[in-house]
């Protein structure tokens, strides 16, 4: 994986936060996982993931809290995984300790704060989303909103995320000014801009520096894993951790 087939998180983040995005780009897995898929439950071989996940590897400086995702908002400190767990979220105050989301059309979500103590990682599909799983990461990294800032990474696109009315319904029985993030294109059938429902529970917590959120995995082919486009499909990775002071 070359430094031009992952991404990083484009933010004033304090110099400690470092991120790295993988994209489907750079790895060993042939189609549908072609190439660097990072998912172990998509039906690629055991060899192809190990092989792709030592090759990210290789740009961190630990092994990623890797998490076992159920669209839940259980949410875990990294430092405290030792193997794949149950969660859609991590955080840590710990240098070199590396919180990782996987997606293919989901929203990861990416938070610290102001002075470069704590982050976070959030697996947010719309019902985790729509549960609270941002809200959940935000306490449990015990850091009042206006400290915060976000990167909102690559996810289905508002062109492109179509949803049912029950949906749209489940986010406006939270807050109504949901009702801007949907439009309707048919009975009952609207597009959803899942990044202005995560910029909303943002600002609701206080967030307001939030930046990202301005890719499309469904329409970026070349870039992205999409499930909603392709079903059997890779999966991407979204980590941030601290840089260890030591070593600045």
């Amino acid at each position: 994986m070359s430094e031009t087939e992952a991404l990083t998180a484009d933010w004033p983040a304090p110099a400690r936060v470092r991120t790295l995005i993988t994209t489907r780009r750079g790895g060993v897995s042939p189609a549908p996982f072609a190439s660097l898929n990072l998912g172990d439950h998509v039906g690629d071989t055991p060899e192809n993931v190990a092989a792709n996940r030592a090759l990210v590897r290789q740009r961190l400086p630990a092994e990623p809290a890797w998490l076992v995702q159920t669209h839940s908002i259980l949410t875990v400190a990294a430092e405290t995984v030792r193997a794949p767990t149950e969660a859609d979220a991590s955080f840590t105050r710990q240098a070199d300790t590396v919180c990782v989301v996987m997606t293919a059309d989901c929203l990861p979500v990416l938070l610290c704060d102001r002075q470069g103590t704590v982050v976070g990682a959030a697996h947010a599909g719309w019902r985790g989303l729509c549960n609270g799983v941002i809200e959940t990461l935000a306490q449990a990294m015990a850091t009042p909103g206006e400290q915060l800032m976000a990167w909102l990474g690559p996810a289905i696109g508002p062109d492109a995320f179509e949803v049912g009315a029950e949906v749209r319904a489940a986010f406006m029985a939270i807050d109504p000014r949901a009702a801007q993030a949907f439009t309707e294109i048919d009975r009952d059938k609207y597009l959803a801009d899942i990044y202005l429902l995560a910029r909303q529970r943002l600002n609701r917590l206080g967030v307001e520096e939030i930046h990202g959120g301005d890719r499309c995995t469904v329409i970026e082919r070349g870039q992205f894993f999409s499930y909603r486009r392709d079903g059997r499909t890779g999966r991407m990775g979204s980590m941030i951790w601290l840089a260890d002071d030591s070593a600045m």
